[in-house]
């Protein structure tokens, strides 16, 4: 029996409040897991660990968060994404919403644009 948006929220809001350290009511779908959950790049390999677990998925390495196209020269000039580096990242992630890319394509910020409703869409599409 497939879960809904809501049963997928409310164990995604335990893997986090487990993985962070953050209370349940700080867990809320817009909250940023980096600017408003203080989520820090060691954490979100326990993340996907946690996902992995309590869903019975298998999220592959950078599937979720595609740390290499932030390393590759190809997508990257000088801590920026390039357009191929914009466009890599919205067909790696489409999921999530990108518009705040249009303006600032520091790769610094990226983190800051994934949020808590950004898992449950990819949760969604995992077990669907």
């Amino acid at each position: 029996m497939a879960m809904t948006q809501d049963e997928v929220f409310t164990k995604i809001r335990t893997v986090l409040v487990d993985a962070l350290g953050v209370d349940d009511d700080e867990v809320t779908p817009g909250a940023k897991l980096v600017g408003d959950l203080g989520a820090e790049s060691i954490d979100f390999l326990d993340i996907v660990f946690r996902l992995e677990k309590a869903f019975g998925i298998k999220i592959n390495q950078g599937e979720l968060f595609p740390d290499a196209i932030f390393n590759d020269p190809q997508f990257t000039v000088e801590g920026k994404l390039t357009d191929a580096g914009v466009a890599e990242v919205r067909r790696r992630l489409p999921y999530i919403d990108l518009s705040s890319l249009d303006n600032d394509r520091a790769i610094s910020e990226f983190a800051n644009v994934f949020s808590v409703n950004d898992l449950v869409k990819f949760v969604m599409t995992k077990i669907a």
